[in-house]
């Protein structure tokens, strides 16, 4: 199926008007049934060595391995406790996330990336293991991590899952981006709707505020056109289906209200500070479960990696933090608390050893994150890595510190998309590799 966003390069999310009976963002109460994910893509292949730093003994390793790009022991945001046998901090522009891991709503994942199967650096310098083609390309990774991209098969775990769900879960405004990029939630026979901050209430000439003006009417009659010839007709199915999503974000953003909480200035802000007002309102009208992809940044960080450009990672983390922080508040007073779940992901992670211009170099294993009340929080999954160059998790030949990934993207996807309903007898249909893994899924969602 053709997706219609991009057939059309202006359409929209999908219609409800048949599937929730003609009910429009109307504030009616529709059950508490409703769950949301949110994947927030840092582009560029985020650097987790800086991310996630040991402040036990490890962190001697780290401050070895790391040499120019090593962030100092003090400066760093203290988590809580200890796990998985270490103490950690965070990059301290992310500091204002310490309080939603010290209150149970944030949890790290060590070391994951895409995997074949379980390998260990060992078996990968030996080439005694599959491994994921094309490591290090930001194009053909951003493809695996998402959604591993076989043959003509372009479709991504969260859009695969999905459509596997029950009919009572599914609907056409479940697989949502907010710009060109789609992997992720792009389904096998189902399309991408598209939500851009604040909707696009702006059709040339019409809007969609005023229906009964002569623009809006005009493209009602357009969107309701039938053709015989199959590329002419799958044109005027797609425009129509575009029209009234777009009719129905209108009335979605008319009916929210303005987040309270600072999301900052940045594009990430205005499009988590949307997405989080119109929340309660696809609640309120009886949606069940939606995905939304969020692309941002710029992280591949060869150079000027430190300090306070732009797109230094430094920089790029305050924004985030700030963002991510605003989002989980404005959620928790809207009473979406136990709702929703944001996922933070990168396409790979960075050598540990710098690059030759001022930053780090393409690399494998990395760490990520996930926030909310269904995270199980305060804890950090998986295992960390020895940050020793040349290593026991170090996959390079040349002893850079590419980490072999201990946990496979695809059990964390799984185990996210269970909570959203997907069945475990329904796993390998959508994430094929997890039949060479004993565990299927990271438990870090505590419901």
């Amino acid at each position: 199926m053709i997706d219609r966003r991009h057939f059309l390069g202006a359409g929209g999310a999908a219609s409800l008007t048949s599937i929730l009976g003609g009910l429009t963002s109307s504030g009616q109460a529709a059950g508490e049934d409703y769950r949301a994910l949110v994947v927030v893509y840092l582009n560029g292949g985020n650097d987790g060595n800086n991310l996630l730093i040991p402040t036990d003994t490890a962190y001697n390793d780290y401050q070895t391995s790391r040499q120019t790009l090593a962030l100092a022991k003090n400066s760093l945001a203290n988590l809580p406790g200890s796990a998985i046998g270490h103490t950690f901090g965070l990059h301290p522009a992310l500091s204002p996330l310490v309080p939603l891991y010290s209150q149970g709503r944030m949890s790290l994942i060590a070391n994951v990336g895409p995997l074949v199967e379980p390998a260990t650096a060992r078996q990968v310098l030996d080439n005694a293991v599959d491994v994921p083609p094309f490591l290090f390309s930001h194009s053909d990774q951003t493809a695996i991590v998402q959604g591993w991209t076989v043959t003509d098969d372009v479709s991504g775990w969260a859009g695969r899952a999905l459509e596997l769900l029950p009919s009572t879960l599914r609907h056409n405004l479940a697989a949502v981006t907010n710009d060109n990029n789609r992997t992720l939630v792009l389904g096998k026979r189902s399309s991408v709707s598209y939500m851009p901050a604040g909707g696009l209430s702006w059709w040339s000439i019409a809007d969609l505020n005023q229906p009964q003006t002569l623009g809006a009417q005009s493209l009602s009659r357009m969107a309701q056109w039938q053709f015989a010839n199959a590329y002419e007709a799958e044109y005027a199915r797609t425009f129509g289906l575009a029209y009234s999503d777009q009719t129905y974000l209108t009335q979605v953003f008319k009916n929210a209200a303005t987040p309270a909480a600072d999301f900052g200035t940045d594009n990430l802000g205005k499009n988590l500070k949307s997405l989080a007002s119109a929340l309660p309102v696809f609640k309120r009208d009886g949606l069940k479960r939606q995905v939304f992809l969020n692309h941002w940044g710029g992280f591949d960080t060869h150079t000027g990696q430190l300090g306070s450009g732009a797109n230094s990672q430094d920089s790029q983390f305050a924004v985030l933090a700030q963002a991510l922080a605003a989002f989980d508040a404005t959620n928790r007073a809207n009473g979406l608390d136990m709702n929703v779940v944001t996922l933070v992901m990168s396409e790979f992670g960075r050598t540990i050893r710098p690059g030759s211009g001022g930053g780090s170099e393409h690399a494998w294993g990395s760490h990520w994150f996930a926030l909310g009340g269904p995270v199980d929080g305060g804890k950090v999954f998986g295992q960390f890595p020895s940050l020793v160059l040349g290593g026991a998790n170090d996959g390079d030949a040349g002893r850079n510190g590419r980490w072999v990934p201990s946990t496979s993207s695809d059990q964390v996807g799984a185990g996210l998309m269970q909570w959203m309903g997907l069945l475990p007898s329904q796993f390998h249909d959508v994430f094929p590799h997890l039949a060479n893994f004993t565990t299927k899924t990271v438990p870090l969602l505590k419901v």
